[in-house]
């Protein structure tokens, strides 16, 4: 949370030239407010939403897909992004305080958002890392400059992954 992951992911869809899909904004336009999803419905239903964009965003390939930073505490989806190349964005607690100030996120609701915030991070962070190829820290430096980062790695990853004609014949 807080870490640009729209911000970001949308400007590295347009350098690519691909769809953005924000898992986080499918489920609210078909569902709702995320706030009051959580409120009413609870956070399982929210999950399973969620759980369900995820799937479809990423069955439709050629795309940036931004998702929810709770979105890695399912196992199948998980699995999901073992096949998909997945950038872990971060930021540092001094920045993402001044990021979620004022925001409506549910899990941050309560006295000290921080706090919620790095507990969150800590509990989560195993996980993230067991998905992510790379990550790249968001708290300094132009937005671009990550974005840039992000693209060039991207290209590099989409370069690598087809054989080299090599001038052999292969048997």
């Amino acid at each position: 949370m807080g870490a640009g992951k729209t911000s970001i992911g949308r400007r590295v869809a347009k350098a690519l030239g691909v769809r953005f899909i924000d898992t986080d904004a499918v489920v609210q336009r078909e569902h709702g407010p995320i706030e009051q999803i959580f409120e009413i419905q609870g956070e399982s239903t929210f999950r399973s939403w969620e759980r369900a964009a995820i799937q479809d965003a990423l069955g439709r390939g050629g795309a940036v897909v931004s998702l929810g930073g709770g979105a890695v505490l399912d196992a199948d989806t998980r699995a999901d992004l073992a096949t998909c190349d997945v950038v872990m964005l971060t930021v540092d607690p001094r920045v993402v305080a001044v990021r979620i100030q004022g925001t409506a996120r549910p899990l941050l609701s309560g006295e000290d958002p921080l706090e919620r915030w790095r507990r969150i991070w800590q509990e989560r962070r195993p996980l993230y890392e067991s998905v992510a190829d790379i990550t790249i820290d968001t708290s300094t430096g132009p937005l671009q400059h990550v974005v840039d980062e992000i693209v060039s790695w991207a290209r590099h990853r989409t370069e690598s992954s087809y054989p080299r004609a090599t001038g052999k014949e292969e048997s």
